[in-house]
C-alpha cells in the first residue's frame, strides 16, 4: 500500500483513477508553488517596507490573485488521498458493506455541496467578467482568479464521482480493499506511511 493508502489494480476504475491523478498531481504542485510565492512576496513586502521604506507594489493585488491557486488547485488530490480532516472514530468501527455505504453517503453529500459551490462560483465569475472587476491598487483583472474556483471545484466533482463509483462497486461486490479511494489506517500505519513519505523511500 502506498503512503496515500489508495490501492490500484488493472480495472477500468483504477486506470481512470490513476490517469486523473496525473492531472491532479501537477495542479497540487502549482498550489504549493503559489503558497511559496506568497510567502516570499510577504517577506519582500515586509523587508521593503521596514528597511527601504518601499513596499512591494500591488502586494495585496498579487495576493488576491495567488490565493485561489493556493487554496483550490490541490483540493481534488487531497480528496483522493484522504487528506481532508475527517472523524474516523465512528466510521472506523464499521466494516464491510456498511463501511462503504457510509462512505458512499458521505461522498454523495460532499458532491451535492460541491455542485452548489460550482454553480455559485461560476455565477460569481460571470459577474466579475461582465463587469470588468479589477484589483484596487494596480488594476489586475480579477476574473482569472474567479474562474479558477469553479474549475478546481469541477475537478473535485469528477474525483467525487470516481469515489462514488468505487464505494458503490465495493458495496455491491463486498470488496475488503476497494481501489481508487483512501482507506482508513490505524495510528501505527499512518505513522509508518508518514515516515516513508518524509524519507522518500518506496516499499
Amino acid at each position: 500500500m502506498s503512503s496515500s493508502s489508495v490501492r490500484s489494480d488493472s480495472s477500468v476504475l483504477s486506470r481512470i483513477d490513476l490517469a486523473f491523478n496525473k492531472l491532479e498531481a501537477p495542479l497540487a504542485l502549482a498550489s504549493g508553488i503559489a503558497i511559496l510565492a506568497m510567502m516570499l512576496l510577504s517577506v519582500a513586502n515586509v523587508v521593503g517596507r521596514k528597511v527601504f521604506n518601499l513596499p512591494f507594489p500591488g502586494y495585496i493585488d498579487w495576493m488576491q490573485q495567488a490565493m485561489p491557486i493556493a487554496a483550490f488547485l490541490g483540493i481534488a488530490l487531497v480528496q483522493r488521498n484522504g487528506g481532508h480532516i475527517r472523524m474516523d472514530l465512528v466510521i472506523g468501527k464499521a466494516r464491510g458493506r456498511m463501511l462503504w455505504f457510509v462512505e458512499f453517503l458521505s461522498v454523495l453529500l460532499i458532491l451535492l455541496v460541491t455542485c452548489a459551490l460550482i454553480y455559485g462560483s461560476w455565477d460569481h465569475f460571470l459577474r466579475g467578467y461582465t463587469n470588468g472587476d479589477s484589483t484596487i491598487d494596480i488594476g489586475l483583472p480579477l476574473w482569472p482568479a474567479k474562474l479558477l474556483v469553479p474549475v478546481a471545484l469541477s475537478l473535485l466533482g469528477i474525483r467525487l464521482c470516481l469515489q462514488l463509483w468505487a464505494y458503490g462497486r465495493a458495496m455491491v461486490r463486498g470488496d475488503e480493499f476497494p481501489v481508487g479511494v483512501p482507506l482508513i489506517e490505524d495510528a501505527a500505519t499512518q505513522a509508518a506511511n508518514e515516515a516513508e513519505h518524509v524519507s522518500g523511500a518506496d516499499k
